[in-house]
């Protein structure tokens, strides 16, 4: 199947308009991509057609909602080869759902003086609950390294993982890097100590095709507006082994079979994680998105992802003043650099004058920078819709920005 990539943006209105008197040129799709027809036509017909809350109403719209809603949960089961429907637990996105096990699963698993494994990559989603687990239990937060390409050391996740290891939690592509980590590698060697790995999949769904039960982890999670959905929709994925064992995150309605003063029996999986009202059209727009992407291929659109970085690259390396921040052997998606002595920044506003949208800064992923001594980077993040001619755009972009800063 090949790619006519210049049809595929008529799905996406928003590109075709002008910023600052400049065509749009949007390169900032790590922090979030832009919506296909698709998806906003299915938000707007379930809040035109199906309204209702789900699960607890016996009339015909309730029932229709609540047959939608479970139906997409087959859906993104379907999308990560999970084994069970139950395994799908929906969530407001990759965020929530790290809190979720970070609290769950240490609340039931972990102890003063036990550790848990994160890798100096991770964006502040994935650290900070982590933090704050260890801090509420007594616990050690322990680091794998990196090297100056951007690649997690292998050898020195072996040396920590040890029989106080209760957990490790690594992303799958990162945020501010663009590296691919082999968290197949990682989990298998988890797996011999009978250690759990939870996989943030924010920036690895968007772009390759994610099989679950190949990988063998134990939780992988992901946000819709990443994969062209809804922004405040997101999907954990759980083992049954571990759901079952992990007590409720929230407590309200949903997630409970019988209330009484005298105490509570709670509901089975996934709704012992679903307390309270659920985002029932987001939901719904994220199952038209995962089948908005499943059309074009994984495949497909991975090669052309990667033929456009390596074009992204080969002109940025035309500017003797690019210091790429992040070269790691397997990467996807994702170009860091540093332009000049231009603060990044600075660089940044100038390219939003000319219409060009990039991200500048830490990304939420200070660990990061401060490993490389910088204080933040220009992020380019490319999607499927992107274009070369946009990359040409970039360059000249940044030729301005030298001549203004000289």
């Amino acid at each position: 199947m090949s790619l006519n990539v210049e049809q595929l943006r008529r799905e996406f209105p928003i590109l075709n308009q002008t910023v600052n008197g400049k065509p749009l040129v949007y390169l900032d799709n790590a922090a979030t991509t832009q919506k296909p027809r698709v998806v906003v036509e299915r938000l707007t017909d379930y809040y035109f057609r199906e309204n209702s809350n789900i699960h607890r109403g016996a009339h015909f719209l309730s029932q229709q909602a609540t047959e939608a809603y479970e139906t997409a949960r087959e859906t993104v089961m379907d999308y990560l080869n999970a084994n069970f429907k139950h395994e799908i637990i929906f969530t407001r996105g990759t965020t929530e759902s790290i809190n979720l096990v970070a609290s769950s699963f240490s609340k039931k698993f972990v102890k003063r003086g036990d550790e848990i494994l994160i890798s100096a990559m991770e964006h502040h989603s994935n650290i900070v609950p982590w933090q704050m687990a260890c801090q509420e239990h007594g616990a050690e937060l322990k680091v794998i390294p990196m090297n100056e390409r951007g690649e997690l050391i292998m050898n020195e996740y072996e040396k920590l993982l040890s029989d106080k290891t209760r957990i490790v939690a690594v992303t799958h592509v990162s945020n501010s890097l663009g590296t691919i980590n082999p968290v197949k590698e990682i989990i298998a060697k988890a797996h011999e100590k009978g250690i759990p790995v939870l996989i943030d999949g924010a920036q690895g769904v968007p772009h390759m095709k994610v099989d679950v039960q190949a990988l063998d982890c134990d939780f992988y999670c992901f946000s819709g507006h990443k994969v062209y959905g809804p922004m405040g929709v997101g999907v954990l994925f759980g083992k049954e082994e571990w759901l079952e064992q992990m007590p409720p995150y929230q407590g309200g309605g949903e997630m409970i079979k019988e209330v009484r003063f005298t105490g509570t029996t709670y509901n089975e999986l996934p709704f012992k994680f679903e307390a309270g009202t659920p985002n029932v059209g987001d939901v719904l727009g994220l199952e038209a998105a995962l089948k908005f992407v499943s059309y074009l291929r994984h495949d497909v659109i991975a090669d052309y992802e990667n033929q456009l970085m390596e074009y992204t690259v080969s002109r940025l390396k035309t500017l003797p003043e690019i210091r790429f921040v992040g070269t790691a052997e397997k990467k996807t998606s994702v170009v860091s650099f540093l332009f000049n002595d231009i603060h990044p920044y600075d660089t940044g506003v100038i390219l939003d004058k000319l219409g060009i949208a990039v991200r500048t800064g830490h990304h939420c992923a200070q660990p990061v920078m401060d490993f490389f001594q910088v204080p933040g980077t220009v992020r380019v993040s490319l999607a499927v819709y992107n274009l070369r001619q946009e990359i040409d755009a970039l360059i000249e972009g940044l030729l301005k920005v030298r001549a203004l800063f000289g």
